[in-house]
């Protein structure tokens, strides 16, 4: 198979500063960029356009899930049907997680536990997952890890399915190809594209409304992804992507702020201005407050 984007710039060195043309050519730094670690790439080359402790592994929170999800779709089981228990709600709210309200009964496949970890990024959707596609937690995350080495993400190791760990840990350029590996399959570019997701109430299963917590999605034109995080060691985090004309950049931001402030979003449209040539408004969105890890 040939590497392409992120992973063939990997293998070939190329991290040189470039763009995706050159009427879009940066010719200075990125300004006002809070986050501790970063990075900006160019999504078909890979090269890189800019970064700030690229190889240096850091908690990473909930960008966890991206993982979760990879496992799980390379599975080839997503139309697999699982009984939501007791258990998967309890783990959210005894580790003071974001929860997609899963009700115990329910009966939901693995493609709708996506867009239930995904979106509203629910640790009970992925403690489902796990426990079903481990089977049980600890097989889960040793999965995660082995996907994590064929991917040649040397800077990463995984100690939870959701993030909450701070032993989970990546660098802003293995996030990068765990980003790339994760957009080309469409069971989760499909999902992580998504601003909300309704699934109606059927004889199985209760109705569910889950908004995406990416409220980058709709705010940056050709925003297409990917997933946020937040917890007191990660701070504030963010994987995104986004296209223009035809071009498409990939990137990270890890530990914006220390609480949810949005700073990440702020960081994001920055890189993405900057990296496109575009001049979009800066603002910070307010976000729901509270302590509920992310």
């Amino acid at each position: 198979m040939v590497a392409s984007g992120i992973a063939a710039a990997a293998l070939t060195g190329t991290c040189a500063l470039s763009s995706a043309s050159a009427a879009t050519t940066p010719r200075h730094p990125p300004r006002l960029i809070a986050a501790r670690a970063a990075e900006l790439a160019d999504g078909t080359t890979g090269k890189q356009l800019w970064g700030r402790w690229q190889y240096s592994p850091r908690p990473i929170a909930s960008i966890t899930k991206v993982m979760t999800a990879l496992v799980v779709v390379q599975s080839r089981q997503l139309d697999r049907r699982i009984t939501i228990t007791a258990a998967d709600g309890e783990y959210a709210r005894a580790h003071g997680a974001t929860s997609a309200g899963l009700r115990a009964g329910d009966v939901l496949t693995a493609r709708q536990l996506l867009f239930a970890m995904l979106l509203p990024s629910g640790a009970d959707a992925a403690h489902a997952l796990a426990r079903i596609f481990g089977p049980g937690w600890p097989a889960f995350v040793r999965k995660m890890n082995a996907a994590a080495r064929r991917l040649h993400l040397v800077g990463t190791h995984f100690a939870n399915f959701v993030g909450l760990s701070v032993h989970d840990q990546s660098t802003p350029r293995n996030l990068l190809l765990l980003g790339e590996a994760a957009m080309r399959q469409s069971a989760i570019r499909d999902v992580v594209a998504r601003r909300r997701y309704l699934l109606r109430a059927a004889p199985h299963h209760h109705r569910y409304l889950w908004q995406n917590t990416n409220v980058l999605l709709g705010r940056y034109p050709g925003a297409i992804g990917i997933k946020t995080g937040w917890t007191p060691s990660a701070g504030e985090c963010l994987l995104f992507e986004a296209t223009h004309n035809g071009h498409v950049l990939i990137g990270v931001v890890l530990h914006s702020a220390a609480t949810k402030t949005g700073a990440t979003f702020t960081d994001a449209t920055r890189l993405l201005n900057w990296g496109f040539g575009l001049n979009q408004a800066v603002t910070t969105p307010r976000l729901p407050g509270g302590s509920t890890r992310d």
